[in-house]
């Protein structure tokens, strides 16, 4: 059965720990720029041929994941050639290498998760992350990402898995708002990289999103994760 997501995921060692998401994604974004513009064009700043101004950048195909000693890229489009961008990590070895592939069918039944928003994340409606808000950017997410790069959008009910979401109660809510921003260079413009970061669990019928749950750990949740927002850990309880 073919899989339902698929991420590339690469790791780099040789990362000075001084260095966060915004600087790395702004020095790789340079280099492919110089390197190879057509590359960049198509990685960094994808569009729609026609629309809004508004509605026509779309999502990129990857997030950035910056750790102390090295660096972590996920990919969306895994078919999209690598060399370019091993070119630009080009003084950084690979360690990690793979193509991960996840079913949407759950295979475990669940009634408690708890969530860990580990960077900043930002979601819209709302200033707690209830489940039915949290699941909606998820579920939105991972089929624009589909139908970008990967053949098409989720094949689901869209309305009644919303209405099986808001059945999902939120027990504990333990989240701390941070303010951080960040001023482009090209533009001069400046942008929030705030958020909130802690903890919330859940109870309910929860095994039918607990697989769109672990594919939010790889793509980030909510707004700007290209730059290493919106990262998830769930675990059951």
């Amino acid at each position: 059965m073919p899989a339902d997501f698929r991420v590339r995921v690469v790791r780099f060692t040789g990362h000075r720990s001084d260095l966060d998401a915004n600087i790395v994604r702004g020095k790789l974004g340079s280099q492919l720029r110089k390197l190879n513009p057509e590359f960049y064009s198509r990685f960094f700043a994808p569009e729609r041929a026609a629309g809004p101004s508004g509605l026509r950048n779309l999502p990129r195909p990857f997030v950035l994941r910056v750790r102390p000693t090295e660096c972590g890229i996920h990919l969306f489009d895994v078919e999209l050639p690598f060399a370019p961008i091993a070119e630009a990590f080009r003084q950084k070895e690979i360690v990690e290498d793979r193509v991960m592939e996840f079913s949407l069918i759950a295979a475990e039944t669940a009634s408690r998760a708890r969530v860990t928003f580990l960077t900043p994340t930002e979601l819209k409606r709302g200033p707690q992350p209830e489940f039915d808000i949290l699941f909606a950017h998820i579920r939105d997410r991972i089929s624009t990402l589909r139908a970008l790069y990967q053949g098409g959008p989720l094949d689901i009910d869209f309305k009644a898995i919303a209405e099986r979401a808001s059945q999902i109660k939120m027990t504990r809510c333990e989240i701390q708002h941070v303010a951080a921003e960040r001023t482009s260079r090209a533009t001069g413009q400046t942008h929030s990289l705030g958020g909130f970061r802690g903890v919330a669990e859940y109870e309910g019928d929860l095994g039918e999103f607990l697989p769109y749950l672990e594919i939010a750990r790889w793509t980030g949740v909510g707004r700007q994760t290209v730059w290493g927002k919106g990262e998830i850990a769930c675990e059951t309880f």
